[in-house]
Parts: C-alpha cells; sequence; structure tokens
C-alpha cells in the first residue's frame, strides 16, 4: 500500500469519526498512521467483566462453596448462572452489581475436582474446583430380629421436603451463625453407620446432635423467618415437635425432638432468640438436640458456619 493510499484511508477514518476538510501532509500522515494502527487494537480488547470468586480455597466433603460473582453490566438486570453438570445453582444479589450462589458437598459425594460454570455479562467461565477427600466417623448398629424403625408419616415428609427446597431471595442472617444449645456436641455432622453388619450407604447424620438437658433452651443461630412448624401430635413422628428457619437465599435450619416450641410459621426472629426447648420427642432414644442446616435442599456442615462468614 503507498502512503497516498494510507492517507485516503486515512481520511476516511476521520470522516468517521466526524472530522471534516482537514488535509495531513506527510509527516502528519505517518504520525496519525502510526497512531491508528494500533489504537483499533485496544478497542478490541476484550472487557474482563466477569470475576468469580470460589471460597474455601481448600474445601473438603461437607462443605459449602460460596461462588462471588461481580458483574460490570448486568445484562437487563437477571442473575448470573451457576451450574455443576445438569444441576444449576440459584445466584442471588448480595450487593450491587455482586451476586452468590452457594454449592453444597455432602458425605454420599466423592471427592475430586468439580467443574462449575458461570454465565453473566454475555461471558461464560468454566472454574475446575478440587474436594478434598474426608473421613466421616462409622458406627456399627446391630438391631434386633424382627424390630422395625420408627417411619416418617407422608405429611411429615412433604413438609418437611418442602421447607428444605425453600430459595427466598431475601438474605436474613448476617456475621458467623451462634451455636443453637449450651450443651456439648453428642453427635458430629456426616457419622455412617452399618445396620447388622450392613453399610447404609445413602445414611449420613444430617445434622449435629447437642447432649443439652431436658428443658434447656433452643435458640435461633441466625436470623430467619419461621416457615415450618411441626409436632408430634400432627404426624411428626421421625422429626418430634420441629422447628424450621428459613435464613433465605437457599440457607434453612431445622431444629427436632423439641420438648417446647416459643414460636409459629410466620414469625421473623433473631440470632439468639429462644425457639424452643430440648427434649426427646419423635425418633430419639434421650434428650437432645439435633440441628441439621441445609443448602440449596442439601444437609452440609454447620460448624464451618460457625466458624466463617459467608456474607
Amino acid at each position: 500500500m503507498t502512503t497516498k493510499d494510507r492517507a485516503g484511508n486515512f481520511q476516511n477514518k476521520l470522516l468517521c469519526l466526524g472530522i471534516k476538510d482537514w488535509k495531513p501532509n506527510r509527516h502528519t500522515t505517518n504520525l496519525f498512521i502510526g497512531i491508528f494502527v494500533s489504537f483499533p487494537v485496544t478497542l478490541a480488547l476484550p472487557v474482563d467483566a466477569l470475576q468469580v470468586q470460589v471460597v474455601p480455597t481448600n474445601p473438603a466433603l461437607g462443605d459449602t462453596l460460596s461462588v462471588v460473582i461481580n458483574l460490570d453490566n448486568p445484562n437487563n438486570g437477571s442473575n448470573p448462572l451457576v451450574a455443576i453438570g445438569e444441576k444449576i445453582y440459584p445466584a442471588f444479589a448480595i450487593a450491587p452489581n455482586k451476586y452468590r450462589a452457594l454449592v453444597p458437598t455432602t458425605p454420599l459425594e466423592k471427592a475430586g475436582t468439580r467443574t462449575i460454570k458461570i454465565s453473566g455479562d454475555g461471558q461464560v467461565q468454566n472454574l475446575a474446583v478440587k474436594i478434598g477427600t474426608r473421613k466421616f466417623p462409622v458406627q456399627r448398629i446391630t438391631l434386633p430380629p424382627g424390630k422395625a424403625g420408627v417411619n416418617a408419616t407422608e405429611y411429615e415428609l412433604k413438609r418437611v421436603a418442602a421447607f428444605k427446597a425453600l430459595e427466598t431471595p431475601q438474605k436474613y442472617w448476617n456475621g458467623p451463625f451462634l451455636k443453637p444449645n449450651a450443651g456439648r456436641i453428642s453427635t458430629i455432622y456426616g457419622v455412617r453407620r452399618y445396620y447388622n453388619g450392613t453399610f447404609a450407604k445413602d445414611y449420613y447424620h444430617r445434622g449435629v446432635d447437642y447432649a443439652g438437658a431436658a428443658g434447656s433452651p433452643v435458640t435461633a443461630p441466625a436470623a430467619g423467618r419461621v416457615a415450618l412448624v411441626g409436632r408430634v401430635s400432627q404426624g411428626f413422628r421421625v422429626h418430634g415437635n420441629v422447628v424450621g428457619i428459613d435464613h433465605g437465599q437457599g440457607v434453612t435450619s431445622i431444629f427436632m425432638h423439641l420438648s417446647r416450641i416459643n414460636v409459629k410459621e410466620g414469625d421473623t426472629v433473631k440470632a439468639g432468640q429462644v425457639i424452643g426447648a430440648v427434649g426427646s420427642t419423635g425418633a430419639a432414644t434421650g434428650p437432645h438436640l439435633h440441628w441439621g442446616l441445609y443448602v440449596n435442599g442439601q444437609s452440609v456442615d454447620p460448624v464451618p458456619w460457625r466458624n466463617k462468614v459467608f456474607d
């Protein structure tokens, strides 16, 4: 291409920018051609509008993954999408242009690498997250011949399943979760069991048990809305007298085997507020509190929620 040709192309570019009736000489032509040769390259660089952070950095089975997404230009106010395989996890707004999805892991899964697909601002990112293995205690239980366990009623199962499936957009909790009872922990999360020598592959202890004295107060570990109140008289044969708190954004707490219930459905509770008392109702061999924490319908270890802040 000759200098004349380049000058002609250069003048066309100036016309596109609204600059008219300007006659470049040879020196200024060469100067501005050099600028315009490099200038479009800068414009063509992609804008990195999709910023993602996943914590904890070294998760293990039972942990909750927090996937925080920053969007520079949210598309029509739509939330980003977070998926692992075919499973999509809801992402909720936690600040202007900032969203967060919570991804549960459980003892029933295998350790290894998960690929998290994040979509937003017209972009897609695939992040590889390694989930470490974790050893869970094993109990061996022998049942006498012909002994049948307590079975939950259909009403009980439906109510509890609907509660655990809640995905309320509003976030009620703030800061780390509190201990719901003053008693010592008698059974930790994730315990596996053998029944009469056969491993129960679909079972794990879905929560933490506190060996609180009968009648001792049970308090809300975090703020939320009471979304479930069930009683033995209504058919809650396994859970016993039970309270479920919706903390928002897919996080729920369930408190089982209560001797007393101090709240009703629809109540808003604060962290540390008394919601009931320790008992042995339902499928319990003695007084204790079972606290189960669920994220998007799956039981996760509550302990990290007491030690870390999932803002």
